[in-house]
């Protein structure tokens, strides 16, 4: 399986058991999981190390940004507490330094698996010119791969809004508005997801006055109210303003900054002008001109490939995983989907079916949840017992100053069987393992109860929340 220096860059008559197109969460870890499994693995991908948007674009610089964030916001409150510091200084170039030297030091380690499991790395692009076969373009120089199995992995884009005029400085994608080049006097934010929301909290901790807008009724749709009121209160103490119900009907770039046309629910239009705008309406996945048309393989109306439980397409020599095979479009997600089809194709029984995958919205507080919400569960018309904790009795949260919180745990009233869990707070997101581990082993409200937890600490209140599904008259 170890590869010569020349067919390392590709060439004439190539052949691999296993290619793995896309190296973002879900591809790194298909291709070291089949290397694991003994499988001949060639990984390819534009950059020079593994990563994908996660790493070099998404999860883990906006996750650096909100630390910062978050120091810049802990500093200014601490004078509830006694503690007055003098305001913080910007030095943006040694803020963007910093957080590239996290991605380099992350991305180069997985340069280094990737040599260490003999896995062929060729950066380039890959478009499939059949069932079984590769065109990899190789910095201008294509070469032809001929696999056994492909995993194709190659994640999603963000989305625009029809009509808008294409990504700039001033009109920004998430990727974009990471790059933190400037910190703008104001900011658009046109999206009440998490996106929005995540880089809306860098920007105005950073002094940027923040104005979201979302065309729902209100902001993160689709997620349980409790958990998002916590959030919203503090948010509308964060942001300038965060207009729901309505939309942006047009925006175009000035000399200054952008022009934005804001239209309420009653069709009222306003006029607006911010220093930039960011679009973050969701993302896309990354399904076009890759040469499926080649193939069986079959796409949804949203372009999402579909696949088996396996992650096999309709061609069944091609996997597809992460989020170019649909929701959630989660990093964590992909990896799992990655090990499933590298199993697969190794021959072992394998099949991705979770009970529970955990989100995690990363603003301050935190909100995450995993298996099923309150909401789904009214939509389902599904009838389930809801345990729930304010963190108003938390004596640790009154330590940390964020009393403001909630842990809520969802069960069938029958079984008592675990079905969800969520919580808004700080730390939500390391919390709510425990909450994932719960509902995919199948463990019943008891166990939660029962399970001595340490004091004081947050994670106290899952248990908590258990215990008051047995209090008379739950």
């Amino acid at each position: 399986m170890t590869q010569d220096k020349d067919r390392s860059k590709g060439g004439p008559g190539d052949r691999t058991q296993v290619a793995v197109i896309g190296g973002g969460p879900g591809g790194y870890a298909a291709a070291f999981h089949a290397a694991d499994l003994g499988l001949q693995v060639t990984l390819i991908d534009p950059e020079a190390n593994p990563g994908g948007v996660c790493l070099y674009r998404g999860c883990i610089p906006s996750k650096a940004l909100l630390h910062v964030a978050k120091v810049v916001t802990d500093a200014s409150e601490a004078t509830a507490f006694g503690v007055t510091y003098a305001p913080p200084k910007l030095d943006l170039a040694r803020l963007r330094g910093w957080k590239d030297d996290i991605i380099a030091q992350l991305t180069g380690g997985l340069g280094q698996l990737v040599q260490r499991k003999k896995i062929r790395h060729l950066q380039g692009r890959a478009r499939f010119l059949d069932a079984r076969r590769l065109a990899v373009d190789l910095s201008g120089k294509t070469t032809e791969l001929t696999f056994e199995h492909a995993i194709l992995a190659t994640g999603s884009l963000a989305a625009n809004l029809p009509g808008f005029p294409p990504f700039s400085q001033r009109i920004m994608h998430s990727a974009l508005a990471l790059g933190i080049e400037e910190v703008p006097k104001t900011l658009l934010v046109i999206g009440g997801g998490y996106i929005g929301l995540e880089l809306g909290s860098v920007y105005a901790a950073l002094g940027t006055k923040v104005s979201v807008v979302e065309m729902m009724p209100g902001i993160l749709p689709g997620v349980d109210k409790d958990l998002v009121s916590v959030l919203k209160r503090r948010l509308d103490n964060v942001f300038t303003e965060i207009l729901t119900r309505t939309k942006v009907g047009q925006i175009k770039e000035q000399k200054n900054g952008v022009q934005a046309v804001l239209v309420d629910k009653n069709g009222n239009e306003t006029v607006r002008r911010f220093a930039k705008a960011l679009v973050a309406v969701g993302r896309v996945p990354n399904s076009a001109n890759l040469g499926l048309e080649t193939t069986q393989v079959k796409l949804d109306e949203r372009g999402c490939v579909q696949v088996d439980a396996q992650r096999r397409t309709a061609e069944p020599s091609i996997f597809a995983i992460g989020d170019v095979a649909g929701e959630p479009m989660l990093a964590h997600k992909a990896s799992h989907e990655g090990k499933v089809a590298a199993a697969a194709i190794a021959g072992h029984k394998s099949a991705f079916d979770p009970r529970a995958i955990p989100a995690v919205v990363y603003t301050d507080p935190e909100i995450a949840w995993c298996g099923l919400t309150q909401s789904e569960a009214q939509e389902q018309q599904r009838k389930v017992k809801v345990g729930k904790v304010p963190w108003g009795a938390s004596g640790r949260a009154l330590t940390l100053g964020r009393n403001t919180g909630i842990t809520k745990v969802i069960i069938d009233p029958e079984s008592e069987r675990v079905l969800g869990v969520g919580i808004a707070g700080p730390g939500a997101g390391e919390l709510i393992a425990e909450g994932t581990l719960a509902v995919e082993m199948g463990a019943v409200a008891e166990d939660l109860r029962l399970t001595i937890h340490p004091h004081p600490t947050l994670s106290e209140t899952v248990m908590e929340a258990a215990e008051t599904l047995f209090q008379p008259g739950t």
